[in-house]
């Protein structure tokens, strides 16, 4: 746990935008891999994926205080919550409060995020780096289709970047609910559509919603009843030329270990293969990982032109 320790200690200012702080999921930190250290201003998130003892989490607790006395400005309290992945699963206020709404910025994007409830929490911050893709690459007035859309972060940059219609589909509605409220979060209702589908039984309809100028396709890798990756982003890949407008582009994300860059290369080139391949998407420097192969993959796709 001392590179975790070691992390905090290093702190140069209180974190004002979310992000991860310390990532042991990625090797890098013998002893530390079931580790990791989120700021979702205006509270910390220790997340540990085996459980901590009670002398561990005052260690813990003891550094974020001695650092929140350096770092902080006057009367800013010290706020941080506690979870605990896998079988013995909790969640835990260990400081402070957490504030209800919590709303957090990235990149100047505001999102509604829930620390105290469930797994996941709103915003996945390994994916920063590809909003900030879409943030770049969103043409003015493009129509973009954002599958397993979650709570449409990609939307709420693409139309603040600059697209005219964002069409969102999510099998859960509730995810969608948020994800309207991202999007007057940031004044970008207009242009945003919400679909609670099936995307393997709706694509009929999104096909005749198209052409689109940029496809994102962010799919859990293991969902049962819902996707699974190793069978399933086959699937995905065929329809593509069909959603895509001449030239347009595709963004395809896969968050398995076990699945490399070359699976979803090997994907598309089976299934897809007009498209062509535009480049890997760095993932935050943050994020490192023993492999590359291990970590988040972003790819990036384009249609032929006309």
């Amino acid at each position: 746990m001392q590179a975790l320790l070691d992390t905090i200690a290093a702190m140069a200012t209180v974190p004002r935008d979310a992000q991860r702080l310390f990532h042991g999921r990625g090797g890098l930190f013998p002893g530390c891999e079931h580790l990791a250290l989120d700021a979702y201003p205006p509270v910390l998130l220790l997340t540990s994926f085996e459980p901590l003892a009670d002398a561990a989490l005052e260690a813990v607790g003891q550094a974020l205080a001695a650092r929140w006395r350096d770092i902080a400005p006057e009367g800013e309290a010290l706020n941080w919550v506690y979870q605990c992945r896998g079988a013995q699963a909790e969640t835990r206020l260990m400081a402070g409060a957490v504030p209800e709404p919590h709303v957090v910025t990235e990149a100047g994007t505001r999102y509604l995020v829930h620390l105290l409830r469930g797994q996941n929490h709103g915003l996945f911050l390994d994916m920063a780096a590809g909003r900030s893709w879409v943030r770049d690459h969103v043409k003015p007035g493009a129509k973009v289709l954002n599958l397993f859309a979650y709570t449409c972060a990609f939307s709420a940059v693409a139309l603040q970047a600059g697209a005219a219609e964002v069409v969102n589909v999510d099998m859960a509605s509730g995810a969608l609910a948020i994800g309207r409220t991202n999007h007057e979060l940031n004044g970008v209702k207009a242009g945003a559509k919400f679909l609670a589908h099936d995307i393997f039984n709706s694509w009929g309809k999104l096909t005749r919603g198209g052409p689109y100028d940029l496809v994102i396709c962010d799919p859990p890798s293991f969902q049962k009843g819902s996707f699974v990756a190793t069978k399933d982003y086959a699937r995905l890949a065929r329809r593509l030329p069909a959603l895509l407008a001449p030239g347009g582009q595709a963004l395809l994300c896969l968050n398995a270990p076990e699945l490399g860059v070359g699976f979803l290369r090997e994907v598309v080139a089976e299934n897809a293969p007009a498209l062509e391949w535009d480049g890997r998407v760095a993932n935050p420097a943050v994020f490192a990982d023993v492999s590359e192969d291990r970590g988040l993959k972003v790819l990036a796709y384009r249609a032929p032109a006309a």
